[in-house]
């Protein structure tokens, strides 16, 4: 663990409309301050490139476990992000062009400041793209724009999820049984919204007694939860009104851990969140994970520390 303190930028969404009792970027600041890190936060859109440098509108920030007080901004001021230590690239998805133009400006930075998770590898990781080299660990999964080829799909393998391939936090999920008679209007929808294919997953009826969240920390698996969906849902993310349980890992998930703890770790991807169902890979999150309340709470842990132990292992070395 580093002796020196370290100057923390964080770029994410406004600290404003966060629930501290859940929010991970939040719990990082609150333990990057409490070891004595100086922080400044700032919006992705107060990102820019100017003359050779890769400056931010930014606030220097004071985080606090109150309720509707937990945070105070100094004044507005303009920061070379090359003078901080350390970045965390912690605000949500969709995963557009404006999330993809932020991670070529944040990759002018590096070396020398150290970017979480590694800006090239997050461009290159999208969580329902990356999970393909993995197809062995996968459910049956189909990425397309062609109705005719999900159609094909869903008659050799039955009900399925169809999803928009860069979307979060459970949001544009539909489950189709064999006899919807939907899926033309829904493909009609998604191509008519967006150039981008859709994702199509032979559809696990196990999600109902949850989708695990695993949580791998430069490569290591170091906590899970299980998220089980409210009555009536197939979408188990908390923000969709998913129930956290307490979970340990099985043979099976310890095993994908195992395949894709490595190629995290040498991609710089130091905090990661994997979700698994029923032993089957179906995302790699790597853009802005969450989980590690939920997880503090159930298994006693503190996560946040052991991410701040893997980025200022990576500062001192």
């Amino acid at each position: 663990m580093t002796a020196q303190s370290l100057k923390v930028a964080i770029q994410m969404d406004p600290m404003h409309g966060i629930n501290i009792e859940g929010d991970s970027s939040f719990a990082l600041a609150l333990e990057a301050q409490a070891r004595g890190h100086t922080l400044w936060h700032y919006l992705p859109e107060d990102l820019s490139y100017r003359h050779g440098q890769v400056v931010a509108r930014a606030h220097r920030m004071i985080v606090r476990q109150e309720k509707d007080n937990h945070y105070s901004f100094g004044d507005p001021e303009i920061i070379d992000i090359s003078d901080m230590d350390v970045v965390l690239m912690r605000q949500d998805p969709p995963f557009d062009m404006a999330y993809i133009t932020a991670t070529h400006l944040l990759e002018l930075v590096q070396p020398g400041t150290l970017v979480v998770n590694d800006p090239v590898s997050v461009r290159n990781a999208p969580e329902k793209l990356f999970v393909t080299k993995f197809a062995d660990l996968m459910p049956p999964t189909l990425i397309t724009r062609r109705l005719d080829e999900v159609q094909a799909f869903r008659k050799e393998h039955g009900e399925i999820i169809v999803k928009p391939l860069y979307g979060n936090g459970g949001e544009g999920i539909f489950h189709l049984k064999t006899d919807d008679s939907n899926l033309s209007s829904l493909m009609e929808m998604f191509t008519n919204l967006s150039r981008e294919p859709v994702m199509v997953q032979r559809f696990l009826p196990q999600v109902r007694e949850g989708d695990k969240r695993i949580i791998l920390i430069d490569g290591e698996p170091l906590g899970a939860i299980n998220r089980v969906p409210a009555r009536g849902e197939v979408r188990s993310n908390l923000v969709a009104g998913g129930r956290a349980e307490k979970s340990d890992l099985t043979p099976r998930e310890k095993e994908i851990c195992n395949r894709l703890g490595p190629e995290l770790k040498r991609l710089g991807l130091i905090f990661v969140g994997i979700d698994v169902i029923d032993g089957w890979l179906t995302e790699v999150n790597v853009t802005s994970p969450t989980g590690i309340l939920a997880i503090n709470r159930f298994d006693d842990v503190k996560l946040e520390a052991d991410i701040w132990n893997a980025i200022e292992w990576k500062i001192d070395k």
